[in-house]
């Protein structure tokens, strides 16, 4: 299921195409939807493409294939559809020398440990009864790891998305702009971006819809730091 923002984006760039033959730039797209900078357009070009709407492609200059339409748009059945080239700002990916001799990487069991909320407060870490195999180099060094399955959208800018897990390195220190498990007033635990300003703890969301959240540095404890995703499709 798309955004807004999201179905607004990819309506706009087949809109233009079947009306002038030739797809927006990436400023025509920032001015289209309202948005401060391209690094928004480049946010929902990635989540479009980790939702199969698009495909970028590394052996093309700048280039972005629409794959699929919503049924919102008239893409209920690709019958019809024509996939048409976009031009972008990703520059060209070099494709490894050693591509054809990539193996699969080992996995590590890691614990999951409950649900966190990234969006109303839910109850959050619990005692863990499965857990989940992550890619080893996923792992941030050393230390205990563990996992958490996410209920909300307020990190969805972050590509966060609900039903994601979340993978979470024990630590109770975080730097500014690291996202965090953070554990307020010893009871809400929450999935957010963490920032220390002076005696003072923000917790913010990405997403616009909700509002950062501010408390005093003794009513935030900081349970675990970002380190990787697994989203299921």
């Amino acid at each position: 299921m798309l955004t807004k923002k999201q179905l607004d984006l990819l309506e706009f760039i087949h809109k233009r195409v079947q009306r002038d033959g030739v797809p927006p730039s990436f400023d025509e797209m920032k001015e289209a939807l309202d948005l401060r900078s391209k690094s928004g357009i480049h946010r929902l070009i990635t989540a479009l493409e980790e939702r199969g709407f698009i495909r970028r492609l590394a052996h093309r200059a700048r280039a972005i294939e629409i794959v699929k339409l919503p049924e919102s748009l008239g893409g209920a059945s690709t019958s019809g559809f024509a996939p048409r080239v976009i031009d972008g700002d990703k520059p060209d990916a070099p494709i490894p020398a050693n591509a054809q001799s990539v193996r699969p990487v080992a996995a590590t069991e890691v614990p999951l440990v409950g649900r966190i909320a990234a969006g109303v407060p839910i109850e959050a870490i619990s005692q863990h009864s499965q857990s989940v195999a992550v890619p080893g180099q996923m792992l941030s060094g050393s230390g205990e790891h563990y996992a958490l399955e996410v209920r909300g959208d307020s990190m969805i800018d972050a590509g966060i998305n609900n039903g994601d897990v979340v993978v979470i390195k024990e630590t109770n220190v975080a730097d500014n702009g690291d996202i965090v498990v953070a554990l307020v007033e010893d009871h809400e635990a929450t999935l957010k971006r963490y920032m220390r300003k002076g005696n003072a703890i923000a917790l913010e969301a990405a997403n616009p819809a909700y509002e950062t959240r501010i408390f005093n540095e003794d009513q935030v404890k900081v349970q675990g730091k970002l380190v990787g995703l697994i989203r299921t499709y």
